[in-house]
């Protein structure tokens, strides 16, 4: 289903499009074409695009590129596949109760899930606000554990 969205490979790219997505949520999805949780993902992604076009932009960064490991870097993006969003070029967080607040790691389980999460995303910017309260339940969001290294 990643031939059907905008792929990503270059940071000149990712660059503008968070500088050029404006009154819009924009959805990074970090990860690799090859990886079957990302597949996943992309499907929810491709199903629920159309229903959320009025009000965010979905994106695919592949992470194997050279010039992407800036951001890869930056939002210390570990496990695949991990979304990011935008809004106006102000990165949004979202408390899910997770230990990382900066992206959701791994896939929504549901369509309805994605376009909630992006809804309330938009709805929050829209009110200025840059950490928004996930709205799907707890027991569909992806757990995983947090390991320090060398801490």
């Amino acid at each position: 289903m990643s031939y059907l969205l905008t792929t990503l490979t270059k940071k000149i790219e990712i660059d503008s499009m968070i500088r050029d997505t404006i009154d819009k949520v924009l959805v990074l999805r970090f990860g690799r074409d090859s990886d079957p949780v990302c597949l996943l993902l992309d499907d929810v992604i491709c199903k629920s695009a159309r229903e959320v076009s009025k009000f965010a932009s979905v994106a695919l960064v592949d992470i194997d590129s050279e010039d992407v490991g800036v951001y890869v870097k930056y939002f210390d993006i570990t496990f695949i596949p991990s979304t990011i969003f935008f809004f106006n070029a102000h990165h949004m967080k979202m408390d899910s109760g997770t230990a990382d607040h900066t992206k959701w790691v791994g896939a929504f389980q549901q369509k309805q899930d994605f376009i909630d999460v992006v809804e309330a995303i938009f709805r929050g910017a829209m009110k200025g606000k840059l950490i928004v309260n996930c709205p799907v339940p707890p027991e569909r969001i992806p757990r995983y554990h947090l390991l320090y290294k060398d801490v």
